[in-house]
C-alpha cells in the first residue's frame, strides 16, 4: 500500500508521523494532504534510513539540491562530500544528477548516505549508456524508472508530459529545449516518428511507481530556458498534459509532485503558479529557481532565490536549488553551500511571508540578540554560522562592537552608551 492509498483509506503510517513531526503539525494534518494530492512523502519503501519529509500545502517549503557527476568530471569522493554539505546546510531532498562513471556504484553509494529523500532521472542513465538514438528503445526508459525504484529512489523525474504535439511549437524558441531529459526524448521522437514512451506507455510507469511507493516528478522536459521562451504554447501544452497525468496517477494510488520553470520573468511568476494550480489540482509544485535574469552567471543562485522567494510566497512548495556554477560549470562542494543557503534563503523568506506558524520566531530571537549585542546567540542563529563566524573574528572588533560603526553604534546610542 502507498502512502497515498493508506491517507485514502484513512489510515496513518510510520512515515506519515514522522513527517507530521518534522513539520510541528499532527499526522491527520499531513495524512489529509496526501489524500487530496496537495502534500507528498516521498517515501521508497527499499530506501533503509528514510527520514521523511512533507511536500506540499501547509508546511515548510522545502529545498532540493542536485549534485553528480558529469562526463568530464568524475569523482565519487567528491559527489559525497558535496552530498554531505548540503545536508549540512539544509536541503531538504537531494537530487543525484550524473552522467559520468558507473552510475550504478555512484548512486548507490550516494543513496546509503542519505537520510533525506533521494531523487534521479532515469533518463540520464540510459543517455550515458546508450551509443546513439538508435540503441535506445522504449522498453529502455521504462525498465531504468523500474531499476531505480528497486534501488531505493524516492522520487523520479520522469518527462512524460512531452508529446508529438507539442514538437511544433517549440519552431519560434529562442533556445530550444534546455532540458537534457526532454531534449533526449525529443530527439527520440523525431528520429523515430513515435510518440514519448513515458507519455504512451504511462500506465505501466505508475504501476512501477505503485510497487515501491515512488513519488513521480513530472518534468517539465519543455521548460523555458530563457526569459523569452517563458510562459510561451509549448511550456503550456506540457502543463495541461501534466495536469491530466496527475489525476490519473492518483487514481492508481500514485504520489505526484509537478516540476515548473525554469527562467521566468518576476511578472510572470504569479501567472505560472496559478496555471499549475488550475491545471496539476494543487499538486506539489517543484521549481527550478526560478531565475528573473538570463544575466547573472557566476550569480545564478541570487537570481534562482529571488525567484523562488516569490514563487514559493504565491505557492510553489518545492524550490530546486541554483549554484553559481550554473550555466558555465559542474559545481564545487563550496558552489553547494551557496546554492543550499540561497534556497534556503529564499524558503524561510516565503514561509514568513505565508504566515507558516512559528517561522518567524527563528527572526525575532536573532533580533533579540542583536538588540542585547549578543555575538555569539546571532552567529548561532545565523542561517550559515559558520560563515558569520568567520566575518566576526576577521573583524578583530571589541566585544560588544562591530568595524561597521564601532562606538557609533545605533542601539548603544539609543541606550545612552555612546562611548569609545
Amino acid at each position: 500500500m502507498t502512502q497515498r492509498e493508506a491517507a485514502l483509506a484513512g489510515r496513518i503510517t510510520p512515515a506519515m508521523i514522522e513527517a507530521a513531526a518534522g513539520e510541528g503539525v499532527a499526522p491527520e494534518f499531513i495524512r489529509q494532504g496526501l489524500a487530496q494530492g496537495t502534500i507528498a512523502v516521498p517515501a521508497n519503501r527499499e530506501h533503509r534510513g528514510l527520514k521523511p519529509a512533507a511536500i506540499g500545502a501547509g508546511v515548510r517549503v522545502k529545498i532540493n539540491a542536485n549534485i553528480g557527476t558529469s562526463p568530464h568530471d568524475i569523482s565519487l569522493e567528491k559527489e559525497q562530500a558535496k552530498l554531505a554539505a548540503a545536508l549540512l546546510y539544509g536541503a531538504d531532498a537531494v537530487m543525484d544528477l550524473s552522467t559520468g562513471g558507473n552510475l550504478d556504484e555512484i548512486r548507490t553509494a550516494l543513496l546509503a548516505r542519505c537520510p533525506a529523500p533521494f531523487g534521479t532521472v532515469p533518463i540520464y542513465q540510459v543517455m550515458t549508456e546508450a551509443k546513439s538514438l538508435d540503441d535506445v528503445k522504449a522498453d529502455d526508459l521504462l525498465d531504468m524508472v523500474h531499476h531505480h525504484a528497486q534501488q531505493g529512489v524516492d522520487f523520479v523525474t520522469v518527462h512524460c508530459g512531452i508529446t508529438k504535439g507539442a514538437l511544433p511549437l517549440l519552431k519560434k524558441r529562442v533556445t530550444g529545449v534546455v532540458s537534457r531529459g526532454g531534449a533526449f526524448l525529443t530527439a527520440w521522437m523525431r528520429r523515430y516518428g513515435k510518440e514519448n514512451p513515458l507519455y504512451e506507455h504511462y500506465d505501466r510507469l505508475l504501476d512501477i511507481a505503485k510497487e515501491y511507493d515512488v513519488t513521480l516528478s513530472l518534468g517539465d522536459g519543455l521548460r523555458p530556458g530563457c526569459l523569452a521562451d517563458a510562459t510561451d504554447r509549448a511550456q503550456l501544452h506540457e502543463l495541461k498534459v501534466l495536469g491530466e497525468l496527475t489525476k490519473r496517477a492518483w487514481a492508481k494510488g500514485v504520489q505526484i509532485i509537478v516540476e515548473g520553470p525554469g527562467h521566468l520573468p518576476l511578472n510572470a511568476i504569479k501567472k505560472n503558479v496559478r496555471l499549475q494550480q488550475k491545471y496539476c489540482a494543487g499538486a506539489p509544485f517543484y521549481v527550478l529557481g526560478p531565475l528573473v535574469t538570463d544575466v547573472a552567471s557566476g550569480y545564478d543562485h541570487i537570481a534562482g532565490a529571488i525567484g523562488g522567494a516569490l514563487a514559493a510566497t504565491l505557492g510553489a512548495a518545492f524550490l530546486c536549488y541554483v549554484t553559481p556554477a550554473e550555466h558555465l560549470k559542474l559545481p564545487e562542494v563550496e558552489d553547494v553551500i551557496d546554492g543550499v543557503v540561497a534556497s534556503r534563503i529564499a524558503a524561510h523568506a516565503a514561509d514568513i511571508a505565508r504566515g507558516l506558524p512559528g517561522a518567524a520566531d527563528w527572526d525575532l530571537k536573532m533580533s533579540q540578540a542583536r538588540r542585547a549585542l549578543d555575538w555569539d546567540t546571532q552567529i548561532k542563529l545565523s542561517i550559515n554560522p559558520a560563515k558569520a563566524r568567520r566575518y566576526r573574528d576577521l573583524s578583530q572588533a571589541k566585544e560588544d562592537q562591530c568595524t561597521m560603526c564601532g562606538r557609533f553604534c545605533a542601539m548603544k546610542v539609543y541606550d545612552d552608551k555612546f562611548e569609545g
